[in-house]
């Protein structure tokens, strides 16, 4: 079995000098191996594919034979490095907590241990006639944190 350990060291050498880095990497028990990777930018078909070719240089199929997949994050694609927290702050973005409340709003600062999310509600204030926005700024930990996404407007 490929050592996943030393995959992923290699793979992290190799985006070391990019704007790309490394969001998943898995190696199933029959050597398929998909490794995903995040930008600040573009990524594009002909950088996976390069980078999939140094891979097979690095780890030739002639000593283990593996299949191996190498994609970028989609839009859709969950959170799962704090880079992708980064490169989101100033977007809108979706969460689902742990407890199971589905939260939107633009994230706007990563912390160490916890992010913030400012979110709106609307208030009916006592004496007025309809509900006034009002912002609010959560601080959410990233413990509380089961899923979060991109939140694609159209």
């Amino acid at each position: 079995m490929i050592d996943k350990t030393k995959l992923k060291d290699y793979v992290e050498s190799l985006l070391a000098d990019t704007d790309c880095f490394l969001t998943d990497l898995t190696v199933s028990p029959d050597n398929d191996i998909v490794v995903e990777i995040d930008s600040c930018g573009m990524i594009d078909i002909d950088f996976c594919s390069a980078l999939s070719r140094r891979i097979e240089e690095a780890f030739p199929r002639e000593e283990e034979d593996y299949t191996l997949e190498v994609g970028s994050a989609g839009l859709t694609s969950p959170f799962k490095v704090r880079r992708q927290w980064e490169k989101n702050i100033g977007n809108d973005i979706e969460v689902l907590t742990a407890g199971g409340k589905k939260l939107t709003g633009v994230l706007t600062e990563v912390k160490d241990d916890a992010f913030i999310l400012e979110t709106e509600r609307k208030v009916k204030h006592e004496g007025m006639k309809r509900p006034v926005t009002e912002r609010l700024q959560m601080e959410i930990p990233f413990a509380d944190v089961r899923r979060a996404v991109y939140d694609l407007k159209f």
